[in-house]
This record gives C-alpha cells, structure tokens and sequence, in this order.
C-alpha cells in the first residue's frame, strides 16, 4: 500500500506522482522525499477518515445522559440528530473554494482543528446553545474534509482512486462503528461522566492534525523553492500546470444521478442508524441483542468498505454493483416486514452491505471527473445536494411509525426509496465524465 502499485482500471503501472497543494509534481524531490511524503499522506487520509463520525455517533450513544445534563427538551433532541447533515450541506459547499484558495491539504488540516476544538468544548459548554454551536464547529470541520477526501486522493494517488477510497472508506466505517460501541464502556471507566466520554474524541481529532501540519509545512517549503528556481531559471523550466475549473456542474446529468444517488444512500444510512435497533425492539428482541444487530450491520462496512471501491474501479460502469446492493436492502427491508425477529441476523447482515453504497458513491466521485478541480466540484455538489436531499427521511420514518403505530408502511417507505436509489445509480455509474458533459450542453 506504501509503494509503486500497479495501475488499477483507471490508471497505468506507474509510481505515484507526488504533487504540491496547487495541484503541480514537485521538481525538487528526491524519491526518498518522494516516499515518505507518500506515506505521511496516507497517515494523514487514515487518520482523518477515522475521526469523520465519532463526534455523531458517540453523541448518539450518550444522547438521554446529554439530554438529562443539560435539560434537553425531545424536539431539541430531535433538531440535534439533524444538524449533521444539514451541516454536511450548507458547509461542504465552502471546500471547493477554500481548496484553491489555500490547498486541500491545508484545508483539511483546518477541519481537523475545528473538529477537535468542537469535540473538546462541547461536554463543558454548560447550555443547550452552546452545545449546539461547538458541535456546529465540529460538523463544520467534518464537512470540508468529507468533500475534499475525493479530491486529495484523485490528486495524490490518480492510479490508485480505488484502494485508497477504499481504505478511506474502511477507516471512516472502523471510526464510525468503534465510536458508538466504546464510547458508553469508556465513559464508565472515566467515572461515568458524560463530559469526558465525549471530550476524549477529540485526542483522536488532535492527532489527525499533526500529518497535515508536516504535509503543509513540506509542501510550503517545496513551493517557495520551487519559486525560486523558476526566477533563476525561467528559460529552462516548465510552468505550472494548471487545472480547467471553469465549468459548471450543475449542466452535468451525471452529477445530479450521483448527487440524488447520494442523498438516498445517506437517507437509508441514517434510517439504519435512527430507527433499526427499535424495529428490532418492538418485534420483540432484546434490547441488548437489538444493539448487537445494529453493530452487526454498522461493523460490515469495514471489509466491504475496502473491497467495493477496488472492484468499483475495474468494472467500465458500476451499475451492477449498485442493483446488487440495491437488492440486498430490498431484500433486508422485505425481511424486516415478514419476519423481523426470526431472521433478525440475516437481515442486519443484508443491510449492512446494502450501506456499502456509501463507499462506492465516494469512489464515483472521483471516476466521474477528470482533474482534480472537476472532483472538488463534484464532491461539493453531489454531498451537499445529497445531504440536504437525506435530512427529511429519518424524522418522514419517525412521523409515519408514530401515526401508523407499526412498522408496515416505514418499511415500505425505505423498499420504495431504494428502487430511485438503483435507478439514479445506474446513471452515475455510466463510463464518462462531468467535464465532458458540461461542455457538450449549451450555456441556458
């Protein structure tokens, strides 16, 4: 993983080529520098994905102690559980343009602070609004790293957009799934207090900031003496290369298929986050076991997580992996209907591969655009258009179960999502690029 691998379906066999925060290879470099700028960039991908959702779910572990400690009222509660991904949506819209303006990787670096800063402010802020606000920093952080992961690993590893995905993937599954089934086991051990069971993420946070402080100060180094050879020595250097942005990808079909396929993964992602566990518990599974059935489903995205981006990336279009992860959540949602406790195993399983669209709508992002430019967009547009597109489905969930006093039609609300889940899947996974469609389209 460290190396020279060989190309995947997208790429050559070639060596990574290393390149400064604008985007360019650097002309300094010797392949020693080469390498462990490599690997200081994937201990810095790792560690990033890693921190991208313990600050909701361990949050979600602890939320009736956050409540009871800080007198939360249950609608408060409820807005709480959907300020991620609206936070996801209006915040993510910003990376793009900080991403040129300072370098992704500095950007990212920047988020992890947010992140930390967030996570270690908020058990002690003392009120609801505060609590509030330093979480909105932390989801602010979380938000700019979503959408420039894609982009990082399209610029540094071009011919690898597979396997690093996917590791990104398989790491951001581990961080999320660790975090709700440590978080309340820890708190017992730090002496049952719902402050430091929460502010300890952020140790996890802070050390994700030290490879992007060395990445930014390596490449700042590399930048400014790059400069200065090219004024000593302008005649025989190449300018800088520069990457096409000017398009816009709201006039790409496949964008909007990608940002719509998004958002329906993400809706049934946090519906299997929310709502599960009590759909054990009302068919009469223990409360224990029904959380169990939730880690179940949450812990198998972290092998598939690795694998389906890898396969993703070798297939000329990537329909067939979304109508098989398609069918398993139509056969996860039909398991739940006709026997939820029978079969409780079997349909945690199903779901949980059905999840794995997740990782394989990161890796069309960065199949569907050329540069890294095309990618920043498409990363912004497609998470945050699909955020926002997620945030009604948990509280439609929570509205129809309540009404209905069952779980039929939730159920046939989430089989009925997924079948334009397939559908808008099928379209982004075709073989061809933003770029290329935003050009062939008329200006309006």
């Amino acid at each position: 993983m460290m190396g020279v691998m060989t190309g995947e379906k997208t790429g050559t066999m070639t060596s990574t080529p290393i390149r400064t925060s604008a985007g360019t290879e650097s002309e300094n470099e010797t392949p020693a520098t080469r390498a462990w700028t490599t690997r200081l960039v994937i201990v810095g991908i790792v560690l990033t994905a890693l921190n991208l959702r313990p600050a909701i779910t361990s949050l979600g572990a602890l939320l009736e102690e956050v409540r009871g400690g800080l007198g939360m009222s249950g609608s408060v509660a409820g807005l709480l559980t959907s300020v991620p991904p609206l936070c996801f949506a209006v915040f993510g819209v910003m990376a793009p343009r900080l991403a040129r303006r300072f370098g992704p990787g500095a950007v990212v670096c920047a988020g992890m602070v947010a992140i930390t800063a967030g996570l270690a402010i908020r058990p002690y802020a003392g009120n609801t609004a505060g609590f509030l606000a330093a979480s909105a920093l932390a989801l602010m952080g979380i938000a700019v790293s979503n959408v420039l992961m894609p982009v990082i690993v399209k610029r540094w590893f071009p011919d690898r957009v597979g396997s690093m995905t996917g590791l990104y993937s398989m790491a951001l599954a581990l961080g999320t799934s660790t975090a709700a089934a440590v978080t309340v086991p820890m708190t017992d051990g730090l002496g049952g207090s719902w402050q430091s069971g929460l502010a300890v993420w952020a140790g996890l946070a802070a050390a994700a900031i030290v490879p992007w402080i060395a990445l930014v100060r390596a490449r700042g180094a590399e930048s400014a003496s790059g400069a200065t050879a090219r004024r000593t020595d302008a005649g025989t250097r190449t300018p800088a290369r520069h990457e096409p942005d000017e398009f816009r990808i709201t006039r790409s079909r496949t964008a909007w298929a990608l940002a719509v396929f998004f958002g329906l993964q993400a809706t049934a992602a946090y519906i299997t986050m929310g709502w599960m566990a009590q759909i054990f518990r009302d068919a009469g599974v223990s409360a224990g076991t029904a959380g169990l059935l939730l880690a179940v489903t949450m812990v198998m995205g972290v092998p598939l997580a690795f694998v389906i981006p890898r396969l993703a990336t070798r297939l000329p279009h990537q329909g067939p992996i979304v109508v098989a992860l398609g069918a398993c959540g139509l056969a996860g949602y039909a398991g739940l209907y006709f026997a939820p406790a029978g079969g409780a195993w079997a349909w945690a399983l199903l779901l949980g591969v059905s999840n794995c669209a997740f990782p394989l709508a990161l890796t069309m992002v960065g199949m569907r655009a050329r540069t890294g430019a095309g990618v920043a967009k498409l990363s912004a547009f497609a998470q945050s258009a699909g955020y926002l597109l997620s945030i009604p489905g948990p509280l439609l969930v929570g509205v129809l179960y309540q009404h209905s006093g069952g779980w039929g039609l939730p159920l046939a609300l989430m089989a009925g999502l997924m079948v334009p889940q397939i559908a808008v899947g099928i379209l982004a996974g075709r073989n061809r690029t933003v770029e290329d469609e935003a050009a062939r389209r008329p200006h309006p």
